[in-house]
């Protein structure tokens, strides 16, 4: 099993409380830190020629607490914290939307929010490649069943949400944070 793992080539990971500390709605670049560990394992994939894809929920927006554009401002400080780092990242995607929301706009139940798998779609679609092919990896069980819902392989870790959740996860493996499933995942 870990030999096909390795063989894996497209590494979907959610975002806050998987690659940095989720502390509530993240927005502000002052308020958005790495995860020990998260530089050095994405370092790994990078090194490993993964295709990273970064997929993140961001009820905020349709709750009206920030916008689109504090969204992408602070994607851009964490994609240019990645490069500066030798990282590569392939695409983030992102679903505004929530069926609670308080902004007409973003007020509505969609594909794209996890658990469903809408945002992976549109990643294996940017890369060129399958469900087959990839592994979730997230803190929430909604990350873990938008894996599910397309047969990929699953990696829930124990940062984040992840020490409530585990508990009542389906994920493949529950690892204690990104940088061991990335150990896991690259071992042959």
């Amino acid at each position: 099993m870990l030999k096909e793992l390795n063989m894996k080539q497209v590494v979907f990971i959610d975002r806050d409380g998987t690659i940095n500390h989720d502390r509530g709605y993240i927005y502000r670049v002052n308020d958005f830190e790495f995860i020990p560990g998260v530089l050095t394992a994405l370092q790994a994939l990078t090194r490993a020629q993964k295709k990273n894809i970064i997929v993140t929920n961001q009820a905020g927006i349709a709750r009206g607490l920030y916008t689109e554009e504090d969204y992408h401002h602070l994607t851009q400080h964490m994609l240019q914290e990645l490069a500066a780092a030798h990282v590569k990242i392939e695409g983030v995607f992102h679903c505004p939307h929530h069926p609670n929301g308080s902004v007409p706009a973003y007020t509505m139940a969609c594909l794209c929010r996890k658990p469903n798998p809408g945002m992976l779609e549109q990643g294996l679609k940017l890369v060129k490649s399958s469900a087959a092919q990839a592994v979730m990896i997230g803190d929430k069980n909604s990350d873990i069943e938008a894996g599910l819902c397309l047969n990929m392989t699953t990696y829930l870790v124990e940062t984040g949400y992840g020490i409530e959740e585990k508990a009542s996860t389906q994920a493949h493996y529950t690892v204690a944070n990104l940088a061991a499933a990335v150990e896991h995942l690259l071992k042959v």
